[in-house]
């Protein structure tokens, strides 16, 4: 299949990334949420990005192929709070929250609305896509595709393998990331996958540290970038995400493995209620200016 039009579901963080991606690539990509707010600010915060971008490629990215000018990116993306918009689509990837009573109610629709060729996409931190196919039609032709934020300066892609998807599936898709300049990688079903399943207990295992009073947020960042050449510590990347996704995730985790191991700390839990949560409210566990940028090195435990 020759895909041309891609759907993509939210306008969040991950949403946002993943349709920016897309237009750079070249496609027709339409951005669908019910919320209109959410739809002005995905488009004005894709304009942000196409200019700050480049700058932080440089030299050590490669220009997506083929890599349009700024004006044609936006040009590329047509915004709506229609799912029935999504209606010509040949490849859909679902962005919503991290909680499967959202997720659960999009998929249906989505299933009756996009064509019957067209490959729906579970963009999905830890949610097990064998769970999300069984609420369409398609099983042989729902897929993972865990896109990592922000999703167009993120050379690889863990893509999902459900119970039911099709050895067509998986190649389309890994198709369809390559002419995006992308690579993947093809993990089996299991909650978390690959990245998650690890890269939760080791934030929920750092919180715990700023919980017991053991170090701080800077101090903690700094061993992992410092010791072991990451490029962000935990509780960076955990405010890069988003510290109710972090949550969402560990409460996937806990329900699926009924391991205690999962268990959210208390901590991140009061910073979700306060509504810090990181980069995307401005206060997480460090804060940010107004453009997402690190503003202030220390802040509390």
């Amino acid at each position: 299949m020759d895909i041309k039009h891609i759907g993509v579901v939210g306008a969040g963080t991950m949403g946002i990334g993943v349709s920016h991606l897309f237009a750079e690539a070249g496609y027709a990509v339409t951005l669908m949420d019910i919320d209109a707010d959410a739809l002005d600010r995905a488009r004005a915060e894709i304009a942000r990005n196409i200019r700050f971008y480049p700058a932080l490629r440089k030299g050590r990215l490669p220009a997506p192929a083929p890599s349009l000018p700024a004006e044609g990116i936006l040009a590329n993306i047509s915004f709506t709070e229609a799912v029935e918009d999504l209606g010509s689509a040949q490849f859909v990837v679902e962005n919503a929250t991290e909680n499967w009573d959202v997720k659960k109610a999009i998929f249906p629709e989505l299933d009756r609305v996009c064509p019957s060729e067209c490959v729906l996409a579970v963009n999905t931190s830890a949610i097990p896509i064998t769970k999300i196919a069984g609420l369409t039609k398609r099983a042989d032709r729902v897929v993972g595709t865990h896109f990592m934020n922000p999703a167009p300066l993120k050379p690889l892609i863990e893509v999902i393998r459900g119970y039911h998807t099709s050895p067509d599936t998986i190649r389309l898709t890994q198709d369809l990331l390559a002419a995006s300049g992308k690579e993947s990688t093809v993990v089996a079903d299991s909650p978390g996958f690959v990245t998650n399943r690890v890269l939760m207990l080791t934030i929920n295992e750092a919180i715990f540290l700023l919980h017991e009073g053991v170090s701080n947020p800077t101090d903690v960042d700094r061993l992992f970038k410092k010791c072991f050449g990451h490029t962000m510590g935990p509780l960076e990347t955990a405010d890069l995400i988003g510290l109710d996704t972090i949550l969402y995730s560990l409460e996937v985790l806990l329900d699926n493995f009924e391991d205690p191991k999962y268990r959210p700390c208390v901590l991140l839990k009061q910073l979700v209620d306060a509504g810090h949560l990181g980069r995307k409210s401005g206060r997480g566990f460090h804060t940010y200016d107004e453009r997402g940028i690190l503003s202030e090195e220390t802040t509390r435990a």
